[in-house]
Order: structure tokens, then C-alpha cells, then sequence
């Protein structure tokens, strides 16, 4: 490519970049999409320097031009850093969180079928049937699990360790619930069934004796926004998974790569939802609270969440596509 071709070619970049860099100056804010937009034709008129240094050393007129935009744009977003961090937060919490797991509400269907189909079948089975009842352990373990082990675990740390333990786990899990998923959404699929038919072997237990009022205020506190998190984490996952299976008309790793970062919004955004989760379950689950009330914090949390990212995230999704 001769000098006039790389300058017709490359012009219209070079122009829209000084155009972004002298509004970027004037504006206290900027919209996240052309501060992308920013960031990605500073790279690339840096990569055009580069050429140009090498290919056209001599047109000292055209270095300089390419000099200048580079550095221009680079101290406007050098500059803008700290007030662009808080826009994008904002928009992520507003926009791209809640239209993205409105975005997999089917794969979230059958997420919560992978996990609540297990639980209750294993709590059903366990709970009406002495010869599975019999099967889950040892009766002296059996009976200290019921009286005394599952109530006093939620109370065997100062609460505010224990609900750091609880974040750290569950994190834990719904990361790897999410990555698993690139494996043809088999291993998330088993993730999902092994941790719900574990919920199911404890709720047996306590159904089996007559505790079942017990067990689910001890467990819906926390759990009803802990397990919608993990529901919605391997949603994302089976998402992935299903990418890997049928990409459509892209490569495989292109499909990967454009859900992988849809999907990874999701896991970053359920970062909030373990937190609070680990919270109830460190400072209200284990209190000797009125089980309504206990159960009533975890119901507000549970349908804040749904809330969000559903009720709202449908129209959140509506504005993303529109800000396309």
C-alpha cells in the first residue's frame, strides 16, 4: 500500500478520533459507548504511527499528524479515567447486568430445572421413605445433623466471618458453575443437579422427622437469594456450553468469545447478589429471631433480585438494544 492509498484508507478513523478526543475535552461526562469508541481508534491510530514510522518515515507531515492524535487522545482518556469509572459503573448496574440475564431467561429455566428438580425429589423420596431415610448416613449422625449440627453451624462463627466464609464459597461455586459450562454444559448441569439433590437429602431428613418448619426457616433466609444466584450463575454457564454446541453461522471461538463476555457481565454482576446472600446468612439466619421475620428479610432480598434483573432487566434490555 502506497502513501496515498494508507491515507485514504485510514482517514476517516484519524478524523473521528480528533472529533472524539475535542469532545471528550469539552464534556464533564461522556456516553460509555463513544468512550469505548475512544479507546478502541486510540489504539488503532497508535497502530497506524507504528506503520507509518516504518513504512513512511520520510513524510515527517504524516508522523506528526499521527503523533499528535495519539498522544491528544491519549492524555483526554488518561485525564478522564476516574470520572469514567463511575458512569460505567452506573451503566452496568443499570443496563448491562439486568438486560443480560434477561437475555438467557430460558437458559434460566432450565438451570432451575437442573437444581430444584433434584432437591425435590431427593427431599420427597428421603422424606416419606424409611429405607432412603436409612440409606443417607449413620443414625447417631443422622440425629446430631437434625438436632443440633445444621441449626448451630449458622452460628459457629462470629457473624461477620462467617459471612465472609459464605461470600468466598459461594463465589467459589458460582464461578465455577459459570466457567464449567464451556465443557458442552455438562459439567454446569451436574453442578447444578449435585447441589440441589444435596439441599434435597437435608430437607428429607428433617421431612422424615417432622422438622420440616425448622429446616426451611434455617434455609430460606439466605437461600432464596443464594440459590437464585447460583440458578442465574449456571444459566450463564449452560448459555456458554450452548455457544460451544451450535455457534450458527460464526466460528466457534467467535461465538464463544461474543457470549463469553455477555456471560461474564453476569458472573461479575452476582458478585453483589453473594455478598448480600453471605450477609443474611451470617447476620440474620443463625439470629433467634421470629422465623417470619427471619424468612421476610430473605423474601425482600429474593424479590429485589428478580426484581432487577428480570422486571426490570426486560426493559433495561430494550435500552441496550436501542443504544446499539
Amino acid at each position: 500500500m502506497d502513501l496515498d492509498a494508507f491515507v485514504a484508507t485510514h482517514q476517516g478513523s484519524w478524523n473521528r478520533l480528533a472529533e472524539l478526543s475535542s469532545r471528550a475535552r469539552k464534556l464533564s461526562t461522556m456516553d460509555p459507548r463513544e468512550l469505548d469508541e475512544l479507546v478502541a481508534l486510540h489504539q488503532r491510530v497508535g497502530s497506524h504511527l507504528a506503520q507509518a514510522r516504518v513504512r513512511f518515515r520520510a513524510d515527517d507531515a504524516l508522523v506528526d499528524r499521527l503523533t499528535y492524535l495519539v498522544a491528544d487522545s491519549h492524555g483526554v482518556l488518561h485525564g478522564r479515567r476516574k470520572i469514567d469509572v463511575r458512569a460505567a459503573v452506573s451503566r452496568f448496574l443499570a443496563i448491562t447486568f439486568p438486560a443480560a440475564v434477561w437475555n438467557i431467561r430460558w437458559c434460566i429455566a432450565a438451570s432451575a430445572l437442573l437444581m430444584l428438580v433434584p432437591w425435590a425429589v431427593m427431599q420427597v423420596w428421603i422424606g416419606i421413605s424409611p429405607d432412603a431415610f436409612d440409606l443417607t448416613t449413620d443414625p447417631a449422625t443422622r440425629a446430631a445433623y437434625i438436632e443440633t449440627d445444621f441449626e448451630n453451624y449458622y452460628s459457629s462463627q462470629p457473624a461477620q466471618n462467617f459471612a465472609g466464609q459464605v461470600f468466598l464459597n459461594n463465589v467459589r461455586v458460582g464461578i465455577l458453575a459459570f466457567a464449567a459450562g464451556i465443557a458442552f454444559c455438562v459439567f454446569t448441569a451436574m453442578i447444578l443437579v449435585y447441589n440441589g439433590a444435596n439441599v434435597g437429602v437435608a430437607g428429607g431428613l428433617f421431612t422424615h422427622v417432622g422438622e420440616w418448619q425448622r429446616f426451611w426457616g434455617l434455609i430460606l433466609p439466605h437461600g432464596l437469594l443464594e440459590i437464585s444466584a447460583v440458578v442465574v450463575d449456571g444459566a450463564a454457564g449452560l448459555r456458554l456450553g450452548r455457544k460451544v454446541i451450535s455457534p450458527g453461522d460464526q466460528t466457534r471461538w467467535a461465538a464463544l468469545t461474543t457470549q463469553g463476555r455477555s456471560a461474564g457481565n453476569i458472573a461479575i454482576g452476582l458478585v453483589v447478589a453473594f455478598a448480600v446472600a453471605g450477609l443474611i446468612e451470617g447476620f440474620v439466619t443463625g439470629q433467634p429471631w421470629p422465623t417470619w421475620l427471619r424468612i421476610g428479610i430473605g423474601a425482600v432480598a429474593f424479590l429485589a433480585f428478580w426484581g432487577w434483573t428480570i422486571v426490570y432487566g426486560r426493559s433495561a434490555a430494550r435500552r441496550a438494544l436501542a443504544d446499539e
